[in-house]
């Protein structure tokens, strides 16, 4: 399999000047009535002429002669070139891609939505033209197999799987490096260079994204009355303790079980307490 070969052609402003004196040359044979001399210049005009090429920052020229690949040039200016080559031009700018937002399954199977964006560049001209039909097709068709690949690969969070290291969205870092990794590996026969890939969007799909949020805020729920009651608890334990150590009133069992039950659904209810008064004993 053949690679890029980079060329340095002809320094086309020395090329101009040679062009310059034999256009002069032809003109002043038609005046003064040497034809020949003119006739025997216009070829070599029209093959200097023809061979001058113009290559702008950041672009290049893939040369071929008859169908065989003779090189590229990346400089950036005005050259000569064997008229005889054909010339394909080829930006070598970082591009954008944003693909477009499919549906797959995490790990776990569940349906999700997701896209990526992702900066490229060509790097290897020859691979470019020669090893895939179109680079731009190839891109966007890889780049989503490898979105597919990547969302199998991890589960969407940590509700489904509690045992996973790395999930899509949490891990950015990790997730878009697993990215960045997978779509390189399959652009590199286009000669392309990933700049950057990263997730441009990521969510459940409609037809459960309303199930699963209930049951995200049914966790988080239950994460913060978990919270509240050990922190009822320990108040609990250090108003007895206080009271105890105070000497202040002395508790049987019932009075402290009373105490303690009373305390917790003042300090785990939702609403507010409202005082009652007892117009008996404390028995009572």
């Amino acid at each position: 399999m053949k690679t890029e070969k980079i060329i340095t052609p002809f320094n086309g402003y020395l090329a101009f000047v040679i062009l310059l004196i034999t256009a002069a040359l032809i003109v002043f044979g038609f005046t003064s009535n040497n034809n020949l001399l003119s006739i025997v210049l216009l070829p070599i005009f029209i093959l200097l002429l023809k061979g001058l090429i113009v290559i702008r920052p950041n672009n290049s020229k893939v040369l071929l002669l008859f169908g065989e690949y003779k090189g590229s040039v990346k400089l950036n200016g005005l050259f000569w070139i064997n008229p005889l080559y054909n010339t394909t031009s080829l930006s070598l700018r970082a591009r954008n891609f944003e693909s477009e937002k499919i549906k797959v399954n995490d790990k776990m199977g569940n349906p999700i939505i997701i896209s990526v964006i992702l900066v490229w560049k060509v790097e290897d001209t020859f691979k470019s033209i020669f090893e895939v039909d179109n680079y731009e097709d190839f891109i966007r068709i890889q780049t989503d197999s490898a979105v597919r690949k990547l969302a199998g690969s991890f589960p969407y969070d940590h509700f489904e799987d509690e045992r996973a290291t790395v999930t899509l969205s949490t891990n950015f870092d990790d997730v878009n490096k697993a990215l960045e990794r997978e779509v390189t590996e399959r652009l590199e026969m286009a000669g392309i260079e990933v700049v950057e890939s990263r997730i441009g969007y990521l969510a459940y799909a409609p037809e459960i994204a309303h199930s699963m949020l209930r049951r995200q805020q049914a966790s988080a729920v239950v994460a913060a009355r978990h919270k509240i009651v050990e922190g009822a608890v320990g108040m609990v334990e250090s108003a007895l303790k206080l009271l105890a150590d105070k000497q202040i009133i002395e508790f049987d069992e019932d009075r402290k079980a009373a105490m303690v039950s009373n305390l917790i659904v003042v300090l785990c209810g939702d609403s507010e307490t409202k005082p009652v008064i007892n117009t008996g004993t404390l028995n009572q």
